[in-house]
């Protein structure tokens, strides 16, 4: 299936940003678009059910699997809390799950499936394990370097590149963020 590209404004309420600093809507961007394909759609399913099960553990829902061959071989939520560890971070469970179940840190066309874009520990994590496509839900205008603030996967410089699908989902997975902040508020 191609790739349709559009343009919308950007939405408030799914930015994380603006819903953890619940700030009023100061800044319009454009923001990626991008036709979902039903596996696309499938895989992002499983990420928010880790997203929600993050949730359920007072974690910023973040969910994220690692897929190879049609296959998950890895999933992750948050756990920075419950683990007491800064880089806990859904997407880095993830591939550390799934290069476990490989037997291999090198994930060679694999593809990363998480609910928000991930931050440049999490892009760094990618690059390493050598996953070939990432997909992601929300942008994050805060600390999203896959596409947002940076382009580290797609940097020429570097000597791996991943390819970036964004906005797969991403209403559903911005509702999830912008649902668990406003309990937070509450």
């Amino acid at each position: 299936m191609g790739t349709r590209i559009s343009t919308r404004s950007h939405d408030h309420e799914a930015c994380i940003a603006c819903v953890a600093e619940h700030r009023p809507p100061a800044h319009d961007q454009a923001v990626r678009v991008e036709t979902v394909d039903a596996e696309d759609a499938r895989h992002m399913d499983v990420a928010l059910e880790e997203a929600r099960r993050a949730a359920a553990l007072d974690e910023v829902p973040v969910g994220a699997v690692v897929v190879l061959d049609g296959r998950v071989i890895g999933r992750g939520r948050n756990r920075m809390i419950a683990d007491s560890d800064p880089t806990a971070h859904a997407e880095v469970v993830a591939i550390r799950a799934a290069a476990e179940a490989a037997g291999n840190y090198r994930l060679t066309g694999a593809a990363l499936y998480t609910t928000i874009e991930p931050c440049a520990m999490c892009c760094g994590a990618a690059l390493h394990a050598r996953i070939g496509r990432l997909v992601y839900g929300a942008a994050d205008p805060k600390t999203g370097a896959a596409r947002t603030l940076y382009r580290l996967l797609e940097d020429a410089r570097l000597n791996h590149q991943v390819e970036v699908v964004a906005g797969v989902r991403s209403d559903e997975c911005g509702a999830l963020l912008s649902e668990f902040f406003h309990k937070k508020r509450s």
